[in-house]
């Protein structure tokens, strides 16, 4: 075998004349006959090109260059040329290429049923790519991405490591819990009837590390939820975890910020600007979203004060419904793109989001005209002093109660973004603090967590914990890129007794409480610190970073939208002989079937 002594994207002008040593796999050939052929040999680095021609070698060695077919394992020696009229200033290597003196095909590969082209995949079925997923890792973009999953883990451990965290693993089988997701289940052997369940997260053993004197807990760390993937998440996840001792809110986020300006200089090359800290209620209000893109304008801008005086009994209804609103979006200089089409775009984007609809009109120098003009005419004037309409501008609305007014006008605004080619480029962050501590469900009549049921309330808070925990916030905080959550975390409770109030409000008897969660209780009585942290999406980060939407693109072997792995054929069937020793009956369809 040949020791390599350079990778394939590395030489450069500098070395010429070096003897060089390269392995990797044929990414393309190209014989020009007359006893010269080019190859260009691959790494996960980069791509150089290796010239086979009679003046430097026999010709039983171009023979051997020449029955080279693409993804052929292989190993060159030779020396570093340079490049003059044939340079290729598009490849870091593209000034050099070097003259081969000899070759060792390690393997040779059979005809592969897709290429590691980024052209070719862009046409190729998703699930083509994840079955044959060696060969889709081969190609550069992949490379890239896996290159910075494992740049950002190395930072994240170099950055805690000197801020005194300490990494810890916690438990893959644990007891089930409830967290806000259905639980994969593992069945025991020595337990029979008994089941360990897959965290969802390491929450509950990051503050019993706390309670243990760990002071600053980090971990890496794989979680499992058994719910539905979708674009941006996947049921198997993995999240940075974080939680330290004696802090509070501000202390946290500080820490937290200096870690995403450090990820985003040294990864990306740039300053991160302003991050600033907005209240939950005003994301909402101005955003429609809890997850603000501070990319664009766009802002929602409350009419419901004009909106009685338009006798529209789109408004008007609104308006009588509990917390009922009404909110326009003015879309600048849109009226000349936007063709009706694009509003239809808007207004379905609106239905999928709850709303009846979404009135519209298109400003002009005589006022509104299109849409619900009629409706609107009659504030015209003071509508356009207030939420500054100017002529070629669209405005669109939204009424009902607040919640579906301002979830509804958030999407048909980032949609809106989207079309209007807001979205493009620039990084913006920010923290979205003073969340609802509860959410009262309708269909289940009773109060959830937002965030989970160890966050603790606001000091200030607390003695309308019982009497009215819908106006009761959080010290909980969520950190937001470019309109993505990549952190959330919490102050934790840490005096069981609160603990105990806030499941009291959820609903959880004390019995119930000592079930599930008796030995955090336990922990918490012995003398339990003032704690607090977070988790960031690795997955989800290094999607931002990579500039994909698609998670799989960033893990390397990942499930399909359904949850099954294609390459591996999971999930799959177990045989008899261990359902038997694990006393598990399966009844399935198939058996149903039969006995029909």
């Amino acid at each position: 075998m040949i020791k390599r002594t350079h990778n394939c994207g590395e030489l450069r002008v500098m070395e010429e004349d070096q003897d060089v040593r390269l392995n990797g796999w044929v990414n393309t050939i190209r014989d020009q006959g007359k006893g010269l052929v080019f190859i260009d040999i691959r790494d996960r680095w980069g791509i150089t090109q290796v010239v086979f021609e009679l003046e430097a070698c026999d010709e039983a060695l171009v023979t051997e260059a020449r029955s080279l077919r693409r993804e052929d394992c292989i190993g060159i020696v030779g020396k570093v040329r340079r490049r003059d009229a044939s340079s290729n200033p598009n490849m870091g290597t593209g000034h050099i290429e070097v003259v081969g003196g000899e070759l060792v095909i390690y393997s040779r590969a059979q005809n592969p049923p897709i290429l590691p082209d980024e052209h070719e995949a862009e046409n190729m079925s998703e699930e083509v790519r994840l079955r044959h997923r060696s060969l889709d890792l081969r190609r550069p973009s992949m490379q890239s991405r896996l290159q910075m999953r494992h740049d950002l883990s190395a930072l994240t451990r170099e950055f805690f490591h000197r801020f005194g965290f300490m990494e810890v693993e916690t438990p893959l089988l644990i007891r089930s819990t409830p967290e806000g997701a259905r639980d994969f289940v593992v069945p025991s052997r020595v337990y029979p009837g008994k089941w360990y369940a897959l965290p969802q997260s390491p929450q509950i053993f990051k503050q019993i590390l706390m309670v243990s004197g760990c002071d600053r807990y980090m971990q890496i760390c794989k979680c499992l939820r058994d719910e539905d993937p979708r674009a941006d998440r996947q049921a198997e996840f993995t999240q940075i975890d974080l939680e330290m001792s004696f802090t509070d809110q501000d202390e946290v986020i500080k820490i937290m910020t200096s870690f995403l300006r450090r990820v985003m200089k040294d990864l990306k090359g740039m300053e991160l600007g302003q991050i600033p800290q907005i209240p939950w209620q005003e994301a909402m209000d101005t955003w429609g979203c809890d997850r603000p893109d501070l990319r664009f304008e766009l802002h929602l801008q409350d009419i419901s004060d004009l909106a009685p005086d338009t006798g529209f009994k789109v408004f008007t209804s609104a308006l009588e419904k509990d917390e009922g609103c009404v909110k326009a979006i003015v879309l600048p200089k849109a009226a000349k793109s936007f063709t009706r089409k694009k509003i239809d775009l808007l207004d379905e984007t609106a239905k999928i989001h709850g709303a009846g609809g979404m009135p519209w009109v298109r400003w002009t120098e005589d006022g509104p005209e299109g849409g619900a003009a009629k409706f609107i005419a009659p504030i015209a004037e003071a509508l356009q002093e207030k939420i500054g309409v100017q002529p070629g501008d669209i405005v669109v609305f939204g009424a009902d109660s607040w919640e579906t007014c301002v979830t509804a006008l958030g999407q048909v605004r980032l949609r809106a973004g989207k079309l209007l080619s807001m979205l493009k480029g620039g990084w913006r962050a920010c923290w979205v603090v003073d969340f609802p501590m509860f959410r009262w469900v309708e269909d289940r009549q009773r109060w959830v967590s937002e965030h989970h049921p160890f966050t603790a309330p606001r000091v200030e808070d607390l003695d309308r914990l019982e009497s009215d925990p819908g106006d009761v916030l959080s010290a909980g905080y969520d950190l937001v890129l470019n309109g993505s959550e990549i952190g959330g975390g919490s102050i934790r409770i840490h005096d069981p007794e609160v603990q105990q109030r806030v499941f009291n409000v959820l609903g959880l008897t004390e019995e119930e409480t000592q079930e599930k969660f008796g030995f955090l209780l336990e922990a918490l009585k012995y003398g339990a610190p003032p704690h607090g942290g977070i988790a960031f999406g690795l997955d989800r980060l290094v999607m931002i970073l990579t500039g994909t939407d698609n998670i799989r693109d960033v893990i390397a072997f990942p499930k399909t939208q359904s949850g099954a792995d294609l390459m591996v054929e999971s999930p799959g069937p177990i045989d008899e002989e261990q359902l038997e020793e694990l006393r598990i009956t399966v009844d399935t369809p198939e058996a149903e079937t039969a006995e029909a």
